[in-house]
């Protein structure tokens, strides 16, 4: 991977300063991001420096509200392959703590943007928030970059044709209503869910659709059921097949995972990490009454998600 992921902004090496960045929480690397990014970008090709994005580790809700329900769109290992696709060169990643949560909007960039980073260029959304209190703005960002001497530039919101802000938001909502597509459109790319694989009860391969069963952990939850997916292995190969979102009502509840049935695939995959797209969802999670009614749905399931992410087969 040519993106290099940096821990921290205190005493770094002086290759790892002097960037062109573009700051905020960039879950997701929606659309909306990616113009923030755009910006920061043209400004590191003007510069002849390397391109940076800051965010913070973990994302400043988990301090603050440390009881809220999961709600990540992507882990760091999908947000830095989605940076290095939009040819960023350095992956800041601040950690976000009691120290970094003391600083006030001017504390912040004195200390971690100019003391820290050593910035050329910050680029930022039209509604950032930064520092204490969340007193920092984009205006005043580019008050403090004429009086440090770093240039700022400021994203405008981006919209789809009828008028709806491209957001973080957007995403989380759609995925709970159960519109993978919807939030594809903000994303830019399908929403996709990635973990190890792990050994599950084993009766999806007794009754002949083996399942690749991952933890939902720490993303946001979608509504739960069935969806037609498509799964990337660890060697880039990409499997279409349906999957079951839920807790298993039928066989036995356990945590929300997602069980995915690789169509016309019979490798093992226990302990390696995979990538599932949501493409679009097909039912509800539902409890049959015996497991002759669970499979027969499942078939009809096949049908459907075949039908597609694999037309033809």
């Amino acid at each position: 991977m040519r993106l290099k992921t940096i821990h921290g902004w205190k005493d770094l090496p002086e290759e790892d300063r002097g960037a062109a960045v573009a700051l905020g929480n960039f879950d997701g690397v929606h659309r909306g991001h990616q113009q923030v990014i755009a910006q920061a970008a043209k400004a590191a090709l003007a510069g002849k420096t390397s391109l940076g994005v800051v965010t913070f580790d973990p994302h400043p809700r988990r301090l603050f509200r440390p009881t809220e329900p999961a709600f990540k769109l992507m882990t760091h290992n999908q947000q830095a392959r989605a940076l290095e696709a939009l040819g960023v060169d350095r992956l800041y990643l601040l950690p976000f703590d009691f120290e970094m949560a003391s600083f006030g909007d001017r504390e912040f960039v004195e200390k971690v943007l100019v003391g820290g980073l050593g910035v050329k260029h910050v680029a930022v959304g039209f509604d950032i928030s930064f520092g204490r209190g969340r007193t920092g703005s984009a205006d005043l960002m580019k008050a403090y970059g004429a009086e440090y001497g770093f240039s700022v530039s400021v994203a405008e919101p981006v919209a789809n044709r009828e008028g709806e802000k491209f957001s973080s938001t957007g995403v989380r909502d759609a995925l709970r209503d159960g519109h993978p597509e919807g939030a594809a459109r903000i994303l830019g790319r399908p929403f996709a869910i990635e973990g190890v694989v792990r050994r599950g009860q084993q009766l999806g391969r007794q009754l002949g659709f083996p399942t690749a069963n991952v933890e939902v952990e720490d993303y946001v939850v979608p509504k739960l059921g069935v969806y037609a997916t498509r799964t990337r292995l660890p060697d880039g190969r990409e499997v279409p097949g349906v999957a079951n979102l839920g807790n298993n009502p039928t066989t036995g509840e356990v945590e929300t995972r997602l069980e995915t049935w690789l169509f016309d695939f019979d490798e093992d995959l226990y302990g390696q990490v995979i990538e599932t797209d949501l493409i679009a969802f097909l039912r509800p999670e539902l409890k049959f009454d015996s497991i002759e009614l669970l499979v027969q749905q499942v078939l009809r399931d096949e049908v459907a998600a075949r039908a597609i992410v694999a037309p033809g087969f």
